[in-house]
C-alpha cells in the first residue's frame, strides 16, 4: 500500500440554505487502501461522497482525487473514479450484460471492448447466467453487484461506495464484502460510507468518524476501540441489592473506579467495572466476589468495539441510527 494520498480533502465546507451540511471536513487516503466513513443520519457523509465525485461543488476548501483538482478538473476525473450510490443505479429494462455494455459505451469503450468488458464482469461478480435476464427480475443483492460491476466497467483507480449494503441479506453482504476486498488486492482504492460498524471493521484500513459536519476521529479500528478504554468485566447479580459490595470487592482490580453506576446494578442488570490490563481477567473477578459472598448468575469481560467508540464520540448507539435509517433516509446527509 503506498502512503501517496490518493484522495485528499482539506477544509471542506458545504450548505444546503441555513442547514451547514460540512463545517471544515479533512480527510486523505493512500492508495490501495480503503477509508471508512462514518457517522450518524445527517453527518456529511454522502455530501462528501458527492464534492469528492464532481456531483456537487463544495462552498470552501479543496479536493484532489488521483491528482485531479475535483472543480477545476471535474471531467477528466470523472474518467478515474467509479460510484456505487445507496441505491442500485441499473436500467431495469435492459439485461445485465446491456446494463454493462451501456456503461461502456457511455465511457467511451470501442463496441469490441465494452461487449468484452461487460462478459469480464459478469463471470466476476457471478452474474454470468443471469446476464441475459432483464434486470428487473434481479434479487437485490444481484443488482448490488450488478451496480458495482457497473462502477469497474472504465477500470477506475478509485471507488466511491456510498452505504453499497443497505438492505441486502447476510449472505449477499459477505459476498460483496468479499468483492470489495478482491478490489483493493487488485490496488483499487475505496472510500466506504456505512453505518455497519462491523463492514467499517473488516474492510476499512483507516476511519473517519464524521458528526455535525466535521471529522471528529480518525484512526484504524483499534485506534478508535482504544479510546473507549480498556476491558471491563460486566457481572449479572443474582441480588441486585449486593451491587455495592461487588462493586468494593473488585475496586482492587478496577482501572481507577467503577462506573457512575456502580452502586446499583444498570437498567439491564449488569454490574459494569474496567479493568486494569494487569487484573487478571475472569478468573480474579470470581475470586473476589466468592470471597466477598457475592452472588453471581453470569459474568463476562467485554472488550471494546467499534460499536462502543461510536458511541463514545457521536452520543449515539450505531442500533440507533440504523433503526432511523429507514424513516430519515430523505433527510439524512444532505
Amino acid at each position: 500500500m503506498s502512503e501517496t494520498p490518493i484522495i485528499e480533502a482539506e477544509g471542506l465546507t458545504r450548505s444546503f440554505g441555513d442547514v451547514k451540511a460540512l463545517s471544515g471536513v479533512d480527510i486523505s487516503a493512500p492508495a490501495g487502501s480503503v477509508l471508512g466513513l462514518l457517522g450518524p443520519n445527517g453527518a456529511g457523509k454522502t455530501t462528501t461522497v458527492r464534492i469528492l465525485t464532481t456531483l456537487l461543488t463544495p462552498d470552501g476548501g479543496s479536493a484532489r482525487v488521483a491528482g485531479l483538482d475535483v472543480v477545476r478538473d471535474a471531467d477528466e476525473l470523472r474518467t478515474k473514479i467509479g460510484l456505487a450510490g445507496q441505491y442500485a443505479a441499473v436500467d431495469e429494462y435492459l439485461t445485465g450484460r446491456e446494463n454493462l455494455r451501456m456503461v461502456g459505451r457511455l465511457y467511451h469503450l470501442p463496441t469490441s471492448e465494452a461487449r468484452a468488458r461487460a462478459d469480464e464482469l459478469l463471470e466476476q461478480f457471478s452474474l454470468t447466467d443471469a446476464g441475459d435476464r432483464v434486470a428487473g427480475g434481479y434479487s437485490g443483492g444481484m443488482r448490488r453487484r450488478l451496480d458495482l460491476a457497473a462502477a469497474l466497467v472504465a477500470r477506475p483507480p478509485v471507488l466511491f461506495l456510498d452505504e453499497p449494503t443497505t438492505g441486502l441479506d447476510p449472505r449477499s453482504r459477505l459476498a460483496l464484502w468479499e468483492t470489495i476486498e478482491e478490489r483493493v488486492a487488485d490496488g483499487t482504492t475505496v472510500l466506504l460510507t456505512t453505518q455497519y460498524l462491523d463492514e467499517a471493521d473488516r474492510l476499512a484500513d483507516r476511519i473517519a468518524v464524521i458528526d455535525h459536519g466535521r471529522v471528529i476521529a480518525e484512526g484504524t479500528s483499534d485506534e478508535l476501540k482504544r479510546r473507549v478504554g480498556g476491558e471491563r468485566v460486566e457481572v449479572t447479580l443474582t441480588d441486585p441489592s449486593q451491587a455495592a459490595a461487588a462493586a468494593e470487592a473488585l475496586a482492587p482490580i478496577s482501572d481507577g473506579h467503577a462506573s457512575p453506576d456502580a452502586a446499583s446494578t444498570d437498567r439491564d442488570g449488569v454490574l459494569r467495572v474496567p479493568l486494569r490490563s494487569d487484573a487478571g481477567g475472569v478468573a480474579a473477578a470470581v475470586r473476589r466476589l466468592d470471597a466477598a459472598s457475592v452472588g453471581i448468575s453470569d459474568i463476562a469481560v467485554h472488550r471494546p468495539t467499534l460499536d462502543d467508540a461510536f458511541l463514545t464520540l457521536t452520543g449515539r448507539p450505531a442500533e440507533e441510527v440504523i433503526a432511523e435509517n429507514g424513516e430519515l433516509r430523505q433527510e439524512a446527509d444532505r
